[in-house]
């Protein structure tokens, strides 16, 4: 039975809690919503999902009701025991108090090869803990993620869009990624003040150019991402550079693909 509302409000009313603002904490206070992220996951008998910021335990039990086994992060000392109690007799779900940015993954991901992350994600965390999963951690094969609306297009964002940017090409080198849906700030206690949406990411062979020519090179084009690349990339790549990657000096970061980032990081390499 996953959560309603006023369930919500019972659960901190009972434990003496209130949404923490400096763990962006903003609960999924709707059934449908949270099955139908645990749908869009497309997760069942014999996936193993991982679930970051798991709360109270709404979208767990969602996730739980697929047959999916859930391991459920939770960085909130107080959180805790409620979401211990509420997946209490639940054999699929185990719950692990600690904080998503510092864990060891190997160990936590040691049971499987192949695990599906699904999380509603605090806003202040969301990219990095991506960009860490995508860089650090294989054993994550896909990920269904709901985040600020913005971040979600930066993640998923394509050349010539206003959000697209050094994320966006990060996450192009991993995965796949495509918005999934969008979800109204009305289903959140508290509400936040901006639109949320649901980003999946499928991992891929990334392309064979090392990334730590790659990254930091696109980091370089971006951090001036108004001038043209002969002059935010100036000292890094040369005009003969340019010429062998078939890149025009003149573009603007935002104009090139993965594709045309790879072949300069092999020119300057």
């Amino acid at each position: 039975m996953t959560h309603s509302r006023t369930r919500i409000h019972d659960l901190l009313t009972e434990g003496g809690l209130a949404p923490r603002r400096d763990l962006g904490q903003n609960f999924v206070a709707d059934p449908n919503t949270v099955r139908r992220i645990a749908s869009l996951a497309d997760v069942g008998p014999g996936d193993d999902v991982i679930e970051i910021g798991a709360g109270l335990g709404s979208l767990t039990l969602a996730l739980a009701e697929s047959g999916a086994s859930v391991t459920a992060i939770e960085v909130d000392h107080g959180l805790v025991p409620i979401l211990r109690r509420e997946v209490e007799g639940l054999d699929s779900v185990t719950v692990i108090e600690a904080d998503a940015m510092t864990l060891d993954w190997s160990q936590v991901l040691a049971s499987g090869d192949r695990w599906t992350l699904v999380a509603n994600l605090p806003y202040n965390v969301a990219t990095p803990l991506v960009c860490d999963l995508l860089d650090q951690v294989p054993a994550v094969d896909s990920m269904l993620v709901m985040v600020q609306r913005e971040v979600a297009e930066r993640l998923a964002s394509a050349p010539g869009s206003k959000h697209y940017g050094a994320v966006s090409v990060k996450v192009a080198y991993w995965a796949e990624a495509a918005v999934a849906a969008t979800v109204p700030a009305s289903v959140f206690v508290p509400r936040p003040n901006v639109e949320s949406a649901l980003v999946r990411i499928v991992r891929r062979p990334p392309p064979d150019v090392d990334p730590d020519v790659l990254f930091p090179l696109v980091r370089q084009g971006f951090g001036q991402r108004r001038k043209m690349l002969r002059r935010s990339l100036r000292g890094t790549v040369t005009a003969e550079q340019f010429d062998a990657a078939g890149v025009a000096p003149e573009a603007r970061p935002e104009q090139l693909g993965l594709d045309a980032w790879c072949r300069l990081a092999e020119a300057i390499s």
